[in-house]
């Protein structure tokens, strides 16, 4: 049974590391499910402050700038709610501290599935496996099993904030083309994740090729999920968290 269709789904709650890391990964996915009508919340765990190329700008001026950014680019592939949790880019661990901001996340949403980058290195692509990526992945995932389920767990955000346990059922988890089980088509919404990646233009601007570095990637993607030629795609490994 297609993902889509193992149960239904209105909320969908996606945890990253950094601003742009959703676009890069997931915007055209993301795309298909607002325009379907799905609502979509983004929890980015930094604020991108250690990223930027312009000597000019100062770098006390780098995390709002990224913040701006990540809401340009949500409202590009139809995202309105966006939390940012603050801590220092480059230097997240998985600490309780981010799985009970991550679990109170989760609490106020409520959502029906999760995106979460993967915990696992790949000694294969150096730029996918940033420790924040996989801290994050990590920390997500302790969150949706057991934090966020576990009405003990974090008792502060049920005494102090009345946020009661909630069970993430289905999460998705972005993944290289060998490890995927499940793949989007995006051709259709390829140009809005391109629209939202130029909205980071402290990240991208310097990039020659941005288009077709990402037509490349999609074109792997589908060729992994059996797509005809011309297609473009991205690939998760779907878990039931039920």
């Amino acid at each position: 049974m297609p993902a889509e269709q193992a149960q239904p789904v209105q909320r969908i709650l996606v945890v990253a590391a950094h601003p742009d890391d959703v676009d890069f990964g997931s915007a055209g996915t993301i795309v298909t499910w607002t325009d379907a009508g799905l609502e979509v919340s983004y929890c980015i765990a930094t604020d991108g402050d250690a990223g930027g190329f312009d000597p000019a700008v100062p770098r006390s001026a780098i995390a709002g700038i990224r913040r701006d950014e990540q809401r340009k680019a949500a409202a590009a592939v139809g995202v309105t709610d966006v939390e940012f949790l603050g801590y220092p880019d480059g230097q997240l661990v998985v600490s309780i501290a981010l799985r009970r901001d991550i679990t109170r996340v989760i609490r106020r949403a409520r959502p029906d599935r999760m995106v979460v980058p993967s915990p696992e290195r790949d000694l294969r692509n150096v730029y996918g496996s940033h420790p924040d990526h996989q801290a994050t992945g990590e920390a997500a995932l302790c969150a949706i099993y057991p934090d966020a389920r576990n009405p003990y767990a974090h008792p502060e955000l049920i005494v102090e904030e009345g946020l009661e346990a909630h069970t993430v059922p289905e999460v998705w988890v972005t993944s290289p083309n060998d490890r995927a089980d499940h793949y989007v088509d995006i051709t259709d919404t390829f140009d809005r994740k391109i629209a939202a990646l130029r909205a980071h233009a402290s990240q991208t601007a310097h990039m020659t090729g941005l288009e077709e570095r990402m037509r490349g990637w999609g074109s792997l993607q589908a060729k992994a999920a059996g797509l005809p030629d011309g297609r473009l795609a991205e690939g998760y490994l779907v878990l039931d968290t039920r």
